[in-house]
């Protein structure tokens, strides 16, 4: 029996990156359903409930080192890891369990990683000796394979492929319906989903996204419905844009299982999101999307697919906005079906991730 272990930020109730855990799973256990899995997670006995695989605290070193050092692999990932723009120390805290499985002669792969950016010259200096000791490296979009050629990482085979969520297959939309009769959100009219996020102490987006949404309410006729990818720190912040429109808007309050949040997405007619994880929800569900940067990460997942951002977080406005929905509104037919081929494509290419994991155990 094959054993792994899977670094990652787990166990945080970020819908993103659960899902990105569980799709991980799906296909690793398609593969080789006798595989044994260990996940490291800010909330063991969470994901051991979620996913029903075995879990150990992220602070747990003595552990950590136990379950790497009788794993055939270490997974890092997937997600945006290996940076220090949204946290310094969780870039050292990744590259620490790293380093701990190369002193245990424990294979490393790098899975579908977002890689960057990585500024100051100790960080980059130590990612590039790092980064040339792992055995494989996948990334998830072509941004982050310029990122490592910047950092003189090319020893490991290096293989740009896609993010995990996106071998997710779509779900039904009868759950998302139950939720919205809940909250008395259901009915004729069109829904436009929010993904809103707090970032670094601004308000200036906020008021943009809660005028826009007004406008399109009054010119679309559309039901606003805010969905919370972080819980419940998106609640707060879909709240404070709530607050500041005229019309009426639904927050979702409620913390959602990856099968829920997709059905939910499934149920929205445009999806505008800061969050990534609602851009790919959206991509796998066939609902069009419009995203606000805050991070290369929605860029670079925008371009996998042929899109832009509708403008940056810090300069976001409502004419940007309205611009993008319009658009968006007026050519959504068009938008799902040359959706359909590329994520058959990206599908793969996620999937592809957990072929290349077993092949590096294999040799």
């Amino acid at each position: 029996m094959s054993s792994i272990v899977v670094s990652g930020y787990y166990g945080s109730k970020n819908a993103g990156d659960e899902a990105m855990l569980a799709a991980m799973l799906e296909v690793l256990g398609d593969l080789d359903p006798k595989l044994h899995i260990t996940v490291i997670s800010s909330d063991p006995a969470d994901t051991r409930k979620r996913h029903g695989v075995e879990a150990v605290g992220w602070l747990d070193f003595p552990a950590i080192a136990r379950a790497i050092r009788h794993a055939d692999l270490l997974i890092s990932g997937g997600g945006s890891l290996l940076q220090n723009v949204t946290s310094k120390r969780s870039l050292y805290y990744y590259m620490t369990i790293i380093a701990m499985a190369h002193m245990l002669g424990t294979k490393v792969m790098l899975y579908a990683q977002g890689i960057g950016p990585i500024v100051g010259n100790l960080p980059r200096r130590m990612m590039r000796w790092l980064g040339n000791r792992v055995d494989r490296i996948t990334v998830r979009d072509e941004g982050s394979l310029e990122e490592l050629e910047n950092l003189g990482i090319t020893k490991p085979p290096i293989t740009c492929t896609a993010d995990p969520v996106l071998a997710i297959h779509p779900v039904g939309k009868e759950l998302g319906r139950a939720i919205f009769h809940a909250y008395h959100a259901d009915g004729a009219k069109p829904v436009l989903g929010i993904s809103a996020r707090d970032w670094q102490g601004r308000t200036h987006y906020k008021g943009a996204i809660a005028k826009a949404a007004d406008q399109a309410v009054r010119e679309l006729g559309v039901r606003v419905v805010f969905l919370p990818m972080q819980y419940p720190e998106d609640v707060k912040a879909a709240e404070s844009i709530a607050s500041r429109m005229q019309e009426k808007a639904t927050v979702l309050k409620d913390e959602y299982t990856t099968t829920e949040f997709l059905s939910l997405v499934g149920n929205m007619d445009l999806m505008l999101a800061i969050r990534l994880h609602a851009l790919i929800f959206s991509g796998v569900m066939g609902v069009p999307m419009i995203g606000i940067s805050y991070d290369p990460k929605i860029d670079r997942f925008l371009a996998s697919i042929g899109e832009r951002p509708a403008g940056r977080l810090e300069a976001i406005t409502v004419d940007d906005l309205m611009q993008d929905i319009r658009r968006r509104w007026q050519d959504k037919e068009t938008f799902q079906q040359k959706n359909a081929p590329l994520m058959a494509r990206l599908r793969d290419l996620a999937a592809k991730n957990a072929e290349l994991a077993l092949e590096l155990i294999k040799e």
